[in-house]
């Protein structure tokens, strides 16, 4: 397995992830499929600053002639794309639907993490639904707190669904 920062070529695999996690209506709010070309934007907007990162693992990835297959994926955005805000970053995690379970997440936290002191971003903000416990669960073990709550905001199959907020103020002698 290997973390790399993601290639434009990876947008099909990373949308069809995403796209996975959709029906299961516990990591997005999104309730139908997306596609390609409606990220192509959202992907490059991402740069340097605030990169997306893919685990892969061997094997031919269908959509290149690289012998990879990407299994899971996270992406860092700017916090509410304010100026004030540049150094938060909203952390987003989807794993590929047989590698759910396995570490993988866990693997791609502890790389943005690892990453953050060069990005200069010293808080770490994820937004994760209060019934989808396997996330919570793991932003928690890597020492996110819930900074805050938005009680049924979302709804997903006639239910009303909580918003958790979680954030992670990173060590500030790490960017000394």
């Amino acid at each position: 397995m290997q973390i790399r920062v993601a290639m434009e070529a990876d947008l099909p695999a990373i949308i069809e992830i995403y796209n996975a996690a959709i029906p299961t209506r516990l990591a997005t709010a999104d309730l139908d499929p997306i596609s390609v070309d409606s990220r192509r934007a959202w992907f490059r907007s991402h740069g340097d600053r605030y990169p997306v990162w893919v685990m892969t693992i061997g094997g031919h990835d269908i959509y290149s002639d690289r012998n990879e297959q990407i299994i899971g994926w996270l992406s860092l955005q700017m916090f509410y794309g304010r100026p004030a805000y540049a150094k938060a970053a909203e952390v987003s995690i989807y794993v590929a639907p047989s590698y759910q379970g396995k570490g993988i997440g866990k693997q791609l936290l502890a790389h943005a993490i690892a990453n953050c002191p060069k990005l200069e971003i010293t808080k770490l903000v994820g937004f994760i639904f209060a019934h989808n416990t396997c996330s919570l669960r793991l932003f928690n073990n890597f020492g996110f707190e819930q900074w805050g709550f938005l009680p049924q905001i979302a709804e997903l199959d006639k239910v009303e669904q909580s918003l958790v907020i979680l954030g992670k103020s990173l060590d500030n002698s790490l960017y000394s």
